[in-house]
């Protein structure tokens, strides 16, 4: 497909999956899988860069990954940590914004005040890095409509005033554009709860590449199955 007849990719989701495997594979600890992980999103940003795509939103921690070892959940929190930490500079230097999605009750008040700082810090950024962090789609949702349900109450508007594009206001993300491809690596075939209402009419790739080795390379050939489809939005070509 030519540069002209490219179809617009302003925003790629990705569900980032495959990091126990990979390590288990390897006879690793579940650990080394979500550190390699953490560098593949170093990559990943950099392509989204090379490729002009504006927002990159990454599912890295579900509502339901609290169900897992309490060993495993602490080391991904610490990595999160680092991770916020030392990519701070690059975000600002690269003129990146950090913001990051789903619920902040459950985390700690050292790691929930370092991502107020990391998203204060890179608020003036042109492009959009989210990570969806203790979030689920239906949680979303959920939270969307206690919202409106509060704003009716109050009498700020009425129930009649429901409208998708109102929904929209709410949601997650709202503020921007929908994603145009959905990643999951991993080799499962499921979106996980992931931007439920937000995904509507977003391409899909699902790849056997395990996260930990989805490089540039992987990203890519996404880019370019992307590019060879015909988007309808209901309608016809």
């Amino acid at each position: 497909m030519s540069a002209s007849t490219a179809l617009p990719l302003n925003h790629v989701a990705i569900i980032m999956d495959g990091n126990n495997r990979w390590a288990r594979d390897r006879d690793l600890p579940a650990l080394s899988g979500h550190q390699v992980g953490a560098e593949r999103l170093r990559d990943v940003v950099e392509a989204c860069q090379e490729h002009d795509i504006r927002c990159l939103t990454v599912f890295a921690f579900s509502s339901e990954n609290w169900k897992r070892s309490r060993e495993e959940v602490s080391g991904l929190m610490s990595l999160f940590t680092s991770y916020l930490r030392n990519y701070r500079k690059h975000l600002v230097d690269n003129s990146i914004r950090l913001r990051v999605i789903g619920r902040r009750d459950r985390f700690s008040t050292r790691l929930t005040k370092l991502i107020t700082e990391v998203e204060s810090a890179t608020k003036g950024g042109e492009r959009v890095l989210v990570i969806a962090a203790d979030y689920g789609g239906q949680w979303d949702i959920a939270d969307t409509f206690q919202r409106i349900a509060a704003r009716i109450a109050s009498g700020e508007i009425a129930t009649f005033e429901i409208t998708e594009a109102l929904v929209q206001e709410h949601v997650a993300l709202g503020d921007l554009p929908p994603p145009d491809l959905l990643i999951r690596t991993g080799g499962d075939h499921r979106i996980s709860n992931f931007l439920l209402w937000q995904i509507a009419y977003t391409e899909l790739y699902f790849t056997d590449c395990y996260w930990p080795d989805f490089d540039r390379a992987w990203f890519n050939r996404a880019v370019e199955d992307y590019q060879a489809r015909a988007r309808r939005f209901g309608g016809r070509n």
